[in-house]
């Protein structure tokens, strides 16, 4: 099981996939910018890069397997009066729908997904064609950043850039590998009251001075 706060947000616009167009040119310029931030005096292209490519929220949906820190993402920052929404994954149906592993997939199996024996690289999504064999698959990220530790960490990417990952599921007839919960807007505080109890906040899901500061700002602001 994952669990995330929201399917995707391709694009940070409502409704979501509407610069689908501009992701390649997005992850270009972040991979070129992010090199100084990552840990390493050397970098190849390849499959490397994909894993800092996996930070980057236009490339992949970004789940957890804690229904608790999900929780957190869903409530945390929330306007007074709005309902919060937790959406869960079976990711097996998926994989077994795709034919792919049982397993969570690491970076370097993304390679088994593609016939042309070429490394795989972010791009060749963005250039697949409809009448290619769709998938989607769920991928457990390099641990060289604590917060991907920290937050259980795992990301679907799909064949289809163009479209929300619930449509595309739907169109795959595979709308029951994914559910919506929704906690009420007037449940929202005392949800909140427990996470911070059990020691799902920002100071522990950002382990750093960003995470202090904003675990702060929320609790006292």
């Amino acid at each position: 099981m994952a669990v995330a706060d929201q399917p995707d947000r391709l694009g940070c616009l409502t409704p979501p996939h509407t610069k689908a167009h501009l992701e390649g040119h997005i992850l270009r310029h972040f991979l070129g910018y992010a090199r100084p931030y990552l840990s390493g005096s050397t970098r190849r292209v390849g499959a490397a890069d994909d894993g800092a490519a996996l930070r980057c929220p236009y490339t992949a949906s970004g789940w957890t397997y804690s229904p608790l820190i999900a929780t957190h993402f869903a409530t945390a920052g929330l306007r007074k009066g709005v309902a919060a929404a937790i959406w869960q994954l079976d990711w097996r149906q998926l994989h077994q729908a795709f034919k792919l592993p049982q397993l969570a997939l690491l970076v370097s199996d993304l390679q088994q997904l593609f016939d042309d024996h070429r490394l795989f690289t972010p791009w060749q999504l963005f250039e697949w064609q409809e009448n290619e064999s769709a998938f989607a698959c769920l991928i457990e990220p390099p641990a060289f950043d604590r917060r991907l530790v920290a937050q259980a960490a795992a990301f679907t990417l799909s064949s289809d850039t163009r479209h929300s990952f619930d449509s595309f599921l739907k169109q795959q007839g595979l709308s029951g590998a994914l559910t919506k919960y929704v906690l009420p807007a007037a449940e929202i505080g005392r949800v909140r009251d427990q996470l911070d109890l059990v020691g799902i906040d920002e100071r522990r899901l950002f382990p750093d001075l960003g995470g202090l500061a904003s675990g702060l700002r929320r609790y006292y602001g």
